[in-house]
């Protein structure tokens, strides 16, 4: 019996988890002498969660050792790509197209989906936030708001979205980085007082680990952050307000409060961080009030999936496809200035872009031929430099 409710890596890339049709569509073409039947998938969406206007994609990776091994030619966006539901003449854009035979790959269709529905969702949403805290520090603390199997990818997919660190062990091992954090309440609680918890705090945790203080615990936001700088003097880093949704009136005032207060009695380079609640409009305003960094969680670790669907677009050398999509292998170019985004047929030549008049970039690359990996995958810290890189092209809003 299993102890935790989870698929294995076995399960997984056995097609287990998939859905039954799937099995029983391979089973009925397999009987019909269809097995060989070539086709062309192409991975889309409609439309992205909340009205966003761009996404990002995220969960390539993982894709590609999902379908390695497989008898099947594998082309995608490169994972971090910033793109659009829709092209500028409102085409469809696929981000990944599939060739081979269609029982080969037809059950991997479910895990394939979530893999990349899900941490699009979360990468999506923690650019989102990055935009908002523009170069002010972002820290990954969702893992407790999700299943802890998916702790790892809940922390890479924040991490390329443009957050600086992440919570957990494991996402921090996963991405060669130290896991960050500051102290919980329980800490304060069960040492009996705030100022022995610091105390202690500063004097067991390694040098390298930043003196960040929680300081609304017991009292007023303001109070504790006195009582910090002046238990911790010149080793104080920052303070934390976390302050549950019950307490906090306007806080965005009570952060320009604490910075007031600490300002006021030289603790200037002391740092406010803020958690608890946020999305991208609130670090933005917590941002601009005075806020030097944000622990964010359940806005990430919940974010809504990216509703990608995979249909097939060619079926033995022909266009084929179903009502409301466009049959037929295409190409997504894109404009390297404006990010504007082209998909045109297969061969058709580079389009010029329609808004700025740059030259286009070929957006879907090569990366499994016959189940057989192509290139080297980029690592989590080069994603993330090309995200940040994208989101800095995109017009203020």
């Amino acid at each position: 019996m299993r102890k935790f409710h989870v698929a294995t890596e076995e399960e997984i890339k056995n097609g287990v988890t998939t859905d039954v049709y799937f099995s029983r569509t391979r089973e009925i073409l397999e009987k019909e002498g269809l097995a060989d039947l070539h086709v062309t998938a192409e991975i889309t969406t409609s439309s992205l969660p909340k009205n966003w206007e761009w996404g990002i994609l995220a969960g390539v990776e993982e894709a590609v050792h999902l379908l390695e091994d497989i008898n099947v030619d594998v082309k995608s966006f490169p994972e971090g790509t910033l793109f659009h539901a829709s092209d500028a003449s409102g085409i469809r854009e696929p981000v990944m197209v599939l060739e081979g035979r269609y029982v080969d790959f037809c059950t991997y269709e479910t895990p394939l989906l979530g893999l990349l529905c899900h941490a699009s969702g979360i990468a999506t949403m923690a650019a989102r936030v990055r935009r908002s805290a523009g170069t002010k520090t972002i820290l990954s603390f969702g893992i407790r708001r999700a299943h802890p199997v998916l702790a790892p990818m809940i922390d890479r997919a924040c991490y390329i979205g443009g957050f600086d660190a992440v919570s957990s062990l494991a996402g921090a091992r996963l991405l060669g980085k130290n896991p960050s954090g500051t102290m919980p309440h329980s800490l304060i609680i069960a040492m009996g007082d705030q100022v022995s918890a610091w105390k202690s705090y500063d004097e067991h945790m390694p040098e390298d680990v930043p003196r960040i203080m929680l300081v609304d615990t017991y009292c007023d936001e303001k109070t504790e952050a006195i009582m910090a700088a002046e238990a911790l003097g010149g080793r104080l880093f920052g303070v934390r307000l976390d302050t549950p949704g019950s307490r906090r009136g306007n806080f965005a005032d009570i952060i320009k409060e604490v910075r007031w207060e600490l300002d006021l009695r030289g603790f200037k380079n002391v740092k406010i961080y803020v958690s608890g609640g946020l999305d991208d409009e609130s670090v933005r305003t917590f941002s601009d009030a005075g806020a030097d960094g944000f622990g964010v969680g359940t806005t990430v670790s919940n974010a809504p999936s990216v509703d990608f669907a995979m249909d097939i677009v060619e079926a033995a050398g022909k266009p084929v496809a179903k009502r409301g999509k466009l049959g037929g292998r295409k190409e997504v170019w894109r404009c390297v200035q404006c990010l504007l985004e082209y998909v045109v047929t297969e061969h058709a030549p580079a389009p010029v872009c329609r808004k700025c008049g740059s030259k286009t970039k070929r957006m879907l690359e090569r990366l499994l031929e016959k189940g057989r990996v192509t290139g080297s995958l980029p690592n989590p810290h080069t994603i993330r430099e090309n995200v940040i890189h994208q989101l800095a092209k995109l017009p203020t809003s």
